[in-house]
């Protein structure tokens, strides 16, 4: 079993929540945070991001996204 760091989880729960969110797929949600570098703004952002609520963070994850497009 792969043990996941705090950042690598909330990563995980970050991009779960965004492909629900948006109603795609699993590989749609993780093409658009590899194109356009999520996760690296997650792991940057993860001490105040992670203290945030759910709603708060897809919206600032799709504002990001939609910034970069």
């Amino acid at each position: 079993m792969i043990k996941l760091n705090k950042v690598q989880q909330f990563e995980l729960f970050c991009l779960e929540n965004y492909r629900m969110s948006k109603g795609i797929t699993g590989k749609t949600a993780l093409n658009d945070f590899k194109q356009y570098h999520v996760f690296n703004y997650l792991s940057t952002g993860f001490d105040v991001l992670h203290t945030q609520s759910e709603k708060y963070i897809i919206a600032e994850i799709s504002d990001y996204i939609a910034r970069r497009k």
